[in-house]
């Protein structure tokens, strides 16, 4: 198997931990790559072995940090490559094993012990030329002055859902569900759900609630303030300003993130994750 290696940058138990599942994989016998800028955080790899995360083309990428890190990995490559997460974040929601599994966790791996688990995507599309990265968490339309709100109008397959006035929106993918969209309210979403959450930022109207539609819908969303710019941001990695009076279309993207993972039980793993943080 060939494997590619990016770890959280500002933390060195990460970048540590990386050079010893760089060391433990080849001496296993594998081809090894290791992302360019944990190298320059961490500069005791074979430079021989570096490449950059859009260029890696491996049979699984080890991520060791956060969510960040696999947020950082999935915006950067540009092949579906399944992930294993190393948790070296807070609670790595996305992370399959703590620090303490993680050569038990790479031996089931070389083993063929492990199965892939696929999440949907967000894609988002603007009635102007701007490429804006597939989401695997969320896309949210935020007001762009922090304590203004933003006057917005959505749609559910262009069929009016609701009118706003808010400090944004968040549009989540299940994955996401734990994330940002949770924080303003809205419901936790198992990830085998084929759903959408859409979840109003702070309305000033009561009875504008969270709601989950089919992942096969098309949502799009119209910015009706004339005075204020607003801001789009994917994922936390990815922003850029919106004018007043664009078009946003937001579907489930043909592409999947992948992760590796030992278990098909998502509770009471997951569930304990959530009740920890909350």
């Amino acid at each position: 198997m060939k494997f590619g290696i990016a770890a959280r940058r500002d933390k060195e138990e990460a970048l540590k931990l990386a050079y010893r599942v760089y060391d433990f994989l080849k001496v296993k016998g594998c081809e090894v790559y290791v992302d360019t800028e944990t190298y320059s955080h961490f500069p005791h790899f074979n430079e021989e072995d570096l490449v950059s995360l859009e260029d890696m083309k491996v049979d699984v990428v080890i991520a060791i940090g956060g969510d960040g890190t696999i947020l950082r990995i999935e915006h950067k490559t540009r092949r579906d490559i399944p992930i294993l997460g190393i948790n070296m974040g807070t609670l790595g929601f996305l992370s399959e094993v703590e620090p303490s599994e993680t050569f038990f966790a790479l031996s089931k791996l070389l083993e063929g012990e492990y199965y892939v688990d696929e999440r949907i995507k967000l894609r988002t599309r603007l009635n102007w030329k701007v490429k804006i990265p597939d989401a695997l968490n969320e896309v949210a339309v935020l007001t762009g002055i922090p304590g203004k709100i933003v006057h917005l109008k959505y749609y559910v397959d262009e069929n009016v859902a609701d009118e706003i006035r808010a400090d944004g929106l968040i549009i989540s993918t299940p994955t996401g569900s734990t994330g940002y969209a949770m924080s303003a309210g809205g419901p936790f979403l198992d990830p085998r759900i084929d759903g959408i959450i859409i979840a109003p930022l702070a309305p000033i109207t009561l009875n504008a609630r969270p709601m989950v539609i089919p992942a096969s819908s098309e949502i799009s969303v119209d910015i009706l303030s004339i005075d204020r710019e607003a801001i789009l941001a994917v994922d936390g990695q990815f922003y850029t300003y919106l004018d007043p009076g664009v078009k946003i279309k937001i579907k489930k993207s043909p592409r999947k993130t992948k992760f590796i993972r030992f278990s098909e039980s998502l509770y009471p793993h997951y569930l304990m994750k959530i009740k920890k943080k909350f």
